[in-house]
């Protein structure tokens, strides 16, 4: 259960993290309230996580998840520039993501 929490709460992060690029240092009130909501979202997902799994761990793969989907979500909008050497480290990252709950 932690684990799917831990997931769940690393999309969220993804889209707080979106959501406060767009909002234009709070300019823009939509982006702005969905920033708040994920965050408050993936912020409690990350402490319920935490009771049960190691902190290290929990917060590795909550910012990888985070940080990955964020950067394949930049490459598909075209608001971050594709390459093959991106995409290749962007896996890898997700690699080690899937590696750290393979000996966990």
């Amino acid at each position: 259960m932690a684990w799917t929490v831990l997931v769940v709460s690393g999309v969220f992060e993804a889209v707080w993290a979106t959501a406060l690029g767009r909002s234009e240092g709070f300019s823009k009130l939509g982006p702005s309230v969905v920033f708040f909501l994920a965050l408050l979202v993936s912020m409690g997902g990350l402490a319920f996580a935490m009771r049960t799994l190691p902190t290290g761990t929990s917060y590795a793969v909550w910012v990888g998840i985070g940080a990955s989907i964020t950067v394949a979500f930049a490459f598909l909008t075209g608001s971050e520039p594709f390459s093959w050497a991106r995409l290749a480290l962007l896996l890898g990252l997700v690699g080690c993501i899937v590696g750290l709950k393979a000996v966990s």
